[in-house]
């Protein structure tokens, strides 16, 4: 590394850094005569703050747009005139919540990569405007029934690719902006924003689905065309641009096998034939094992390319392997606690508490607010921290507490007290706020300047395929445990009130993942499954089977069962994140410290305790 990357200038900013450009001159984005040192001193300390709330914007409305659809899911099938849980309507339910998830964890590698190579800034800029663009086109669908549901999906995915251009770029960008000794802080609330924007987007759309469908993407657009605009008239090329090929090979390797294995996933969760899911059909299998097949291929790739797309080189760095690994492992934990907690209230406690099926969304989406308000309160005061003595102490008790707060969880009664709820996900929140800023800046800290935005991609890539893979397990154990019990309580529990034996068989030899995306969607179980049935039974009997406890006092056990198989799980992927973090060395800044033995030992006057490489 050359010295006018690492020597510091006096603000502690290392020199150099920001001086970079790629070849060609000057213009919006480069560094020419518009960006002296002088003018970037007086600009320098406004412009990090535009950078942060630019592209803590960007992040913010690509997570709130991955849950937005979850509580307003039954509003925009009724909207165009589909009933999900008809037969053959899963795939529909299962692809617009999973799809936008799945096209996001692909790209952002790519897209981290082509931001190195053609410019950060560019690649976000054009993020905000793809994503605005097809907010529009989902928004203004004209067709109905399955087809509507098809467009949806397609322009879901395609919304993907916008959110995955924000996603791979946001991080790189604050990083080129901010000095080492703030970026803990900065990446700090643009991580806060990101995992608090999942939680946000619940109550959002909780609150727009009902007034009209649409506009829960309609919401996007104004925010969208404001950062399009804003981003293009103020963010500035600050990082190093290095022009390269495309690594074609990889690029294409790499996305089919990771797609064939979150689409393996997410067929997994469906039922099978006569099978509870689908882990056994060959179609599952042949995605999973031939994803993987693909991915091994693209890792062999990678190592014999001369300009990878998919830098394994950077899993030399400690403190990269290892944040990176703790980011998986806490992904896997927590990815799939949304919709288990969101499966637990709206199908079991709010109905016992009184309130309607049709109402649980929005106060399921409610309820889980102290989980948010735990991120905001743990995330920049972490960030901050991390920035004076580094992401392990940190990052390590913010897994260890959120492996606490996952045994807390999984002691509850399944008809708990609301306030013990509450504290439990606060400190689950606080856990999660003190992971993953500390986290992301020690990710970012550890990465050459040139190689920031292939390594945000690849960070990101970990995070957004944890939580695919998480949903996917969450819902398998819980599924495993309702299919042990449930079919013959419910087939008795009908019987009992009176349903004929037929009905009761054939309601009970319904997959129990049925009954769970009914409860998922706000619908009422027992009056969806039953159908025109419902209607031959007395008034009294049918009024206790669609009310607020025939369903989930039936389901309580095998739920819980479920439940604790789940949360044990996620206890040990948090722990094991703990010793993956606590592995990742001192506290460390490529920029100061460089990225090779040799020349960490060259630096190290700098930082005492600087981790060496794996190899160490």
């Amino acid at each position: 590394m050359s010295s006018a990357l690492v020597r510091p200038q006096a603000n502690g900013e290392p020199r150099g850094l920001h001086e970079a450009h790629s070849p060609g001159g000057g213009g919006r984005h480069s560094g020419g005569a518009r960006h002296s040192s002088g003018a970037r001193h007086s600009d320098g300390v406004h412009y990090k703050w535009i950078a942060l709330s630019n592209t803590t914007l960007g992040v913010l409305m690509a997570t709130v747009n991955s849950s937005i659809m979850l509580i307003a899911l039954p509003d925009i099938f009724r909207g165009i005139g589909v009933n999900p849980l008809q037969p053959g309507n899963t795939g529909l339910l299962l692809w617009l919540l999973m799809g936008y998830l799945v096209v996001t964890a692909v790209l952002v590698v790519s897209f981290g990569r082509l931001g190195d190579m053609f410019g950060r800034v560019r690649m976000f800029n054009f993020g905000f405007a793809v994503f605005a663009a097809f907010s529009i086109l989902l928004s203004v669908t004209w067709l109905h029934g399955t087809e509507a549901a098809w467009w949806l999906i397609a322009m879901r995915i395609l919304q993907g690719v916008g959110g995955a251009m924000l996603m791979a770029n946001s991080s790189a960008i604050l990083t080129d902006a901010f000095p080492p000794n703030e970026r803990g802080l900065a990446l700090g609330l643009n991580q806060v924003a990101a995992i608090a924007g999942s939680f946000i987007g619940l109550v959002l759309g909780g609150v727009l689905g009902p007034v009209n469908w649409r506009y829960v993407f309609l919401v996007s657009v104004p925010f969208g065309v404001l950062g399009t605009i804003w981003s293009y008239l103020k963010l500035q090329e600050r990082g190093i641009r290095k022009p390269a090929r495309l690594d074609w090979a990889g690029n294409l390797t790499f996305g089919a096998g990771l797609i064939a294995v979150l689409v393996g996933i997410t067929y997994g969760i469906q039922p099978y034939g006569g099978h509870t899911m689908g882990w056994t059909s060959p179609l599952v299998l042949v995605l999973l094992f031939g994803g993987l097949t693909v991915l091994a291929i693209f890792c062999a790739i990678e190592t014999r390319a001369a300009e990878p797309m998919f830098n394994l080189s950077l899993f030399r760095i400690r403190p990269f392997t290892a944040g990176n690994m703790a980011s998986l492992l806490a992904g896997l934990g927590r990815g799939g606690l949304m919709f288990t907690l969101i499966i637990w209230l709206q199908g079991i406690y709010l109905p016992i508490h009184g309130y309607g099926f049709s109402q649980t969304p929005l106060w399921a989406g409610i309820a889980m607010l102290p989980l948010t308000i735990g991120f905001l309160i743990a995330g920049p005061l972490s960030g901050w921290l991390s920035d004076r003595h580094g992401a392990r102490p940190f990052a390590t008790g913010g897994m260890v507490l959120a492996a606490a707060s996952f045994v807390l969880l999984a002691l509850l009664p399944i008809n708990f007290s609301y306030w013990q709820f509450a504290g439990i996900l606060l400190l689950n929140g606080i856990g999660m706020g003190l992971f993953a800023s500390p986290n992301r800046a020690g990710i970012m800290n550890s990465l050459p300047p040139d190689r920031r935005g292939v390594g945000a991609g690849m960070s990101a890539t970990f995070q957004n395929s944890a939580m695919v893979l998480s949903i996917g397990i969450f819902f398998t154990l819980i599924i495993l445990g309702l299919a042990s019990t449930l079919p013959t309580a419910l087939s008795h529990g009908l019987i009992t009130q009176g349903v004929p034996s037929a009905d009761a068989a054939r309601i009970a030899a319904l997959p129990p993942v049925s009954i769970m995306f009914a409860a998922l969607l706000g619908y009422n179980p027992v009056q969806t499954l039953l159908g025109h049935a419902i209607s031959k039974l007395p008034a009294s009997h049918a009024a206790y089977l669609t009310g607020h406890t025939f369903f989930p006092s039936l389901i309580s056990a095998p739920f819980q069962h479920g439940l604790a198989i789940a949360f044990g799980f996620a206890i040990a992927a948090c722990l094991i994140a703990a010793v993956a973090s606590l592995l990742r060395g001192g506290r460390y800044v490529h920029d100061l410290q460089g990225s090779t033995p040799a020349t960490q030992e060259g630096n190290a006057h700098l930082e005492p305790t600087a981790p060496a490489a794996l190899a160490d």
